[in-house]
């Protein structure tokens, strides 16, 4: 695959990840978070973009909602 024919990395702010997944703030770090009862190893982990700025890359975030919808057809 050349440069051109990749596609471009999109990253998505925790709000935009909010009304992608339906979570909310809280569900989404502890599905991060090992410690939690609602611990997910299989929900993307947050990219840090900057101080006090993370992101998660959207091909990512979806492909965990593929997975979610597929579980959920079993």
């Amino acid at each position: 695959m050349t440069t051109l024919e990749q596609t471009p990395i999109s990253i998505l702010r925790r709000k935009q990840v909010e009304a992608r997944t339906g979570l909310s703030r809280s569900t989404i770090y502890d599905k991060l978070n090992p410690n939690s009862p609602r611990y997910d190893s299989n929900f993307p982990r947050s990219i840090k973009l900057g101080v006090g700025a993370v992101g998660w890359l959207s091909s990512e975030i979806e492909g965990w909602l593929q997975s979610r919808i597929a579980e959920s057809r079993r």
